[in-house]
């Protein structure tokens, strides 16, 4: 009689999954972020939804292993030397942050009148910002590297740790006298686990996977990589600490580690799948019952502890100095609750300092601010300051005059310019990548901020007098802009370009450059030439079969030009007629070489 039972719980995982799959690709499309997708999918089949499932906290349960993953991962990127560099914005922006929140909210729980116990029980749990929907949030804009998102994610490293000495100060507030020597015992549990943690991440586990690896087991590599995961979580469980710290901890310790890339990839899958799960399980536990009865006071709950707690957020980051601009954009993103209040209050309901009822309100509270929080960001994009970037120590291009003016100091514009700067040819760069700027400057290069795509910048770098100017940024459409204001304006000067592609090469050819590149075609050229001499070509055959090539490419390249011909790129096929015999390696002769009208059809870089 089992098969019915095992039919419910497929069911269940199928619903789930039908849930997410259909919830967030929609509400990415409609540009809502996935994590709205998530949490109103797990609310339409909630049970206050369809009721497809009755007890969503089991799966909340299971799912905080997604959280717990997550940390993990951001763990490996967090090196110790990095992290102790943070040390400031972890215990100094974070406990100013936390103790202003945590006073203010005290205070709006007072209001609504309840004791100054429950009322700091209520505001702590609301102070314990969600670390998934916040580091989600920031993951989805790429923001997490950026240092306002390192801020941020101090913060939330440092709301982990007060997990701890909340649930102290719970048991502290009790009505019901709690044996002073079991809070000594228990935080020398804590302690412990922690050191065991160290020692075992510092001893054990890199030998541990170079024996794995040796044994070249895929599956087992996983498997560890899980067990590391699981195991420090569980260590921090038993010690009365976040499961989620506990991950992050394991992280740090591995992210030195010559396998910290494979870990990642092993991880990834899984960390994706039970945050997608927890989001789905928030959304099914929004007890719309509850919020129906108290409406009232969860509604205007929400509202006047996101407002505080945001303000509270705001000042504290101006006081620290940030801008205006990115002090709200913290606001906004850590103005809710988190999962950790879950925790908070259920232990106040086991210590008798709240009920039942009181612990289903602040439940909802938290949950809908949660659920609240990604539309909130979404209003506020249109009131959101443009966020501007710091000119400290970059020095605008202005009267500036040299023999070649080089336009995009990236990737391809160092390689070019080396050649430049071996012959002491006196260059002027310009860019407008900030970080790249300073980071150039450390290796002794100057360039200077400005616009290409500006006449006037133009004029101020020098380029009325250059006798050169090249052109080495990514950016087509810019390029473009580039070489037609050139031609009008600087006609003394030789205009070299970087083109995108063949059908680019020939734009520029059209617009009267006096040279041009495709970024990728002689690289890939020497790519090919490197090929043959590793399957056994002598080199001096793969020099003449890359010289072919490249006159084959110029002497169709020439007739396209000549015809105008402004279509995608042709792809280079040499010898599409195969031999009787093969002969893999030899130079085909110039008569073979054939287009047809499917090759021209399925055109390439060429």
């Amino acid at each position: 009689m089992s098969a019915p039972a095992e039919t419910s719980e497929l069911v269940s995982v199928v619903a789930l999954l039908g849930a997410a799959v259909v919830a967030v690709p929609l509400f990415r499309r409609l540009g809502l972020g996935s994590v709205l997708g998530y949490l109103a999918g797990g609310l339409a089949i909630g049970p206050f939804g369809l009721g497809w499932f009755s007890d969503p906290q089991a799966i909340l349960h299971t799912a905080e292993l997604g959280v717990v993953m997550f940390l993990f991962v951001i763990g490996l990127e967090m090196r110790p030397s990095h992290l102790w560099s943070l040390r400031k914005q972890i215990f100094g922006l974070g406990t100013l942050q936390i103790a202003t929140c945590a006073a203010a909210l005290t205070v709006v729980g007072k209001l609504f009148g309840f004791s100054w116990a429950v009322a700091f029980v209520g505001g702590a749990g609301f102070v314990l910002t969600s670390t998934a929907i916040v580091m989600q949030l920031l993951g989805e804009r790429g923001d997490i590297a950026s240092v306002p998102g390192q801020k941020i994610v101090s913060v939330l490293l440092f709301e982990d740790l007060l997990i701890v000495p909340l649930l102290a100060l719970v048991a502290f507030l009790s009505p019901t006298p709690a044996v002073e020597g079991s809070r000594w015992a228990a935080i020398g549990i804590g302690m412990a686990c922690v050191a065991g943690l160290v020692v075992a991440g510092i001893w054990l586990l890199n030998p541990l996977f170079r024996m794995l690896a040796r044994a070249r087991a895929r599956e087992v590599m996983t498997a560890a990589a899980l067990l590391v995961v699981l195991g420090a979580a569980l260590l921090m469980q038993l010690g009365g600490l976040s499961m989620a710290m506990g991950a992050f901890l394991a992280g740090v310790l591995l992210s030195e580690s010559t396998f910290r890339h494979q870990i990642e990839a092993d991880i990834e899958p899984f960390r994706g799948i039970l945050l997608g799960l927890f989001f789905l399980s928030v959304g099914m536990s929004l007890d719309l019952a509850v919020v129906a009865r108290n409406w009232p006071l969860i509604v205007s709950a929400v509202v006047a502890m996101m407002l505080a707690k945001g303000l509270c957020i705001y000042l504290v980051a101006r006081l620290t100095r940030s801008r205006h601009g990115e002090a709200l954009d913290r606001a906004v993103l850590m103005a809710q609750g988190g999962e950790f209040a879950f925790v908070l209050y259920s232990a106040a309901v086991s210590s008798g300092l709240i009920d039942a009822t009181l612990n289903a309100n602040f439940t909802a509270i938290v949950v809908l601010s949660m659920v609240l929080t990604p539309v909130v960001v979404i209003l506020s994009r249109g009131f959101m300051p443009k966020v501007e970037q710091s000119m400290d120590g970059i020095e605008k291009v202005e009267g500036q005059t040299s023999s070649v003016l080089i336009i995009g100091f990236g990737r391809f514009g160092q390689v070019m310019s080396q050649a430049l700067l071996a012959r002491d040819v006196d260059v002027t760069i310009i860019d407008t990548d900030l970080d790249m700027i300073r980071s150039a400057e450390e290796f002794g290069f100057k360039i200077y901020y400005g616009d290409g795509t500006r006449l006037d910048v133009l004029h101020a770098s020098g380029a009325a007098t250059a006798r050169q100017i090249a052109i080495c940024i990514d950016d087509r459409e810019a390029t473009n802009k580039i070489v037609a204001l050139c031609r009008g304006a600087f006609g003394q000067a030789k205009v070299l370009a970087r083109s995108f592609d063949r059908e680019h090469s020939l734009e520029l050819v059209q617009a009267g450059v006096d040279f041009q590149v495709r970024e990728t075609f002689e690289s890939a050229v020497r790519f090919g030439q490197a090929a043959l001499v590793e399957l056994g070509v002598d080199e001096e055959e793969a020099r003449t079969v890359a010289a072919e090539v490249r006159r084959l490419d110029a002497e169709r390249f020439d007739l396209e030009v000549a015809a105008g011909n402004s279509r995608a790129g042709i792809p280079l096929l040499i010898g599409n007629t195969a031999p009787a015999t093969p002969t893999p390696f030899t130079v085909p002769r110039r008569e073979s070489k054939r287009l047809d009208a499917a090759t021209v059809q399925n055109a390439g870089e060429g």
